[in-house]
């Protein structure tokens, strides 16, 4: 091997790896001492609860010394949120604005303690809407899962780019072509609302935006990761009485869920198919949907020419989706300031108080990831991490 010819970051991995090889059989041995608490786990059928569902499939829990139930797969957003604050849930994976609402209008006491994956969400159009842009949206039915959703605020940011007028309001009621009307659907309605014409385009999580480019010819208008780079879309989160009576419990939860997001990173035709319905059928598609979810996101399909070009900044160098823990307080900052101007039904008032410090210093508790990275090898096994300054970094958006 030519070492000088190695970039830093595949010398620091070479070093993780073989250091790894000798720490793992300690760290994962199946002699650890078993948890006492059987975890459980909740989650949508979309990749953004991956981790969760590979450490479960892969026994990553289970080699921790825990045992976990089948993970309980629900439909909506409203749905997962009001069960995980009602107790029937030790850990699951949110939305990340939603713990933000949890928290601080209705004092659910939920913890951030990583982030579940990055990027992994798109804006799809008909293939016959002539919507090719942001501006193209003007006078269009837009669905979103949530109001507090990363999908619901990048949505907006490119509407009032555009100098469009997101508004709330009934199908039926009459829609200038300056406004675009928005309104909640649950993820799996999503793609049979698009090709019944009953809405123009929607906003969501894979695996929806694939399954209708799949199945209905549907087209990618923009990937989120190409707007706001490497942006957290689902966290993880458990409720904060339960980290404070058993931290030990609640490392070895974040210790299977990076093991997980690092093994997805490497495996991702594997996770394809033990996710898929072929395989261990927590999600109900096909391996060959979820493939393209992991592995498509070219220049010679998305970008330009293309129309729509749902790439535009290549030399971002991001993935479709990405899998990477740390939670970087710029990006609980962005998002704490930019719901701020988020339109929402019902009553947002709460947000105009919040500080961005308070909310990251009350909602998150980033050293649970931090002790699971070192575990894995540390920063330099996950790309989206500069090994540099692991720990910061800056917000890049591009409308």
């Amino acid at each position: 091997m030519n070492t000088k010819k190695m970039s830093r970051r595949s010398l620091l991995k070479a070093g993780a790896i073989a250091a790894g090889s000798l720490a793992a059989p300690t760290f994962y041995s199946p002699a650890v001492a078993q948890s006492r608490r059987t975890l459980r786990i909740g989650y949508l059928p979309i990749t953004d609860a991956t981790p969760l569902l590979i450490a479960h499939a892969n026994g990553f829990f289970k080699d921790e010394g825990i045992n976990s139930e089948q993970p309980i797969r629900l439909r909506s957003w409203s749905t997962l949120a009001e069960s995980f604050i009602t107790g029937k849930f030790d850990v699951t994976h949110l939305l990340l604005p939603i713990p933000i609402w949890m928290r601080f209008k209705h004092k659910a006491p939920v913890k951030v303690l990583a982030w579940d994956h990055t990027n992994g969400s798109a804006i799809t159009v008909r293939a016959d809407s002539g919507i090719n842009s942001f501006s193209d949206l003007g006078g269009k039915q837009i669905a979103v899962p949530y109001w507090y959703s990363m999908h619901n605020i990048i949505l907006q940011m490119g509407l009032k780019k555009a100098g469009l007028t997101p508004v709330i309001q009934n199908q039926s009621k009459f829609l200038p072509l300056h406004q675009v009307n928005l309104f909640i659907l649950s993820p799996p309605e999503m793609p049979a609302a698009l090709a019944g014409k009953k809405i123009d385009g929607y906003i969501v999580a894979e695996p929806f935006n694939a399954l209708a480019e799949m199945r209905i010819q549907a087209k990618i208008m923009r990937f989120t990761g190409d707007i706001w780079k490497n942006h957290p879309c689902c966290v993880v989160v458990m409720p904060e009485m339960l980290i404070r009576k058993d931290p030990i419990f609640t490392q070895k939860i974040i210790n299977a869920i990076v093991r997980a997001q690092l093994w997805v990173k490497n495996n991702p035709l594997k996770a394809a198919y033990v996710l898929s319905k072929s395989g261990g059928k927590y999600l109900p598609v096909s391996d060959n949907v979820l493939k393209r979810v992991f592995t498509k996101y070219d220049l010679s399909t998305y970008g330009k020419p293309a129309q729509p070009t749902a790439i535009h900044n290549p030399d971002w160098k991001v993935n479709r989706i990405g899998f990477q823990p740390y939670p970087y307080p710029s990006a609980t900052h962005f998002i704490t300031e930019k719901m701020k101007n988020t339109l929402m039904e019902g009553d947002s008032s709460f947000l105009n108080t919040l500080k961005p410090a308070f909310v990251e210093n009350e909602l998150v508790d980033n050293s649970f990831a931090k002790k699971a990275i070192s575990l894995v090898g540390g920063p330099s096994m996950f790309d989206e991490i500069d090994i540099h300054n692991p720990w910061s970094r800056e917000e890049i958006i591009s409308l």
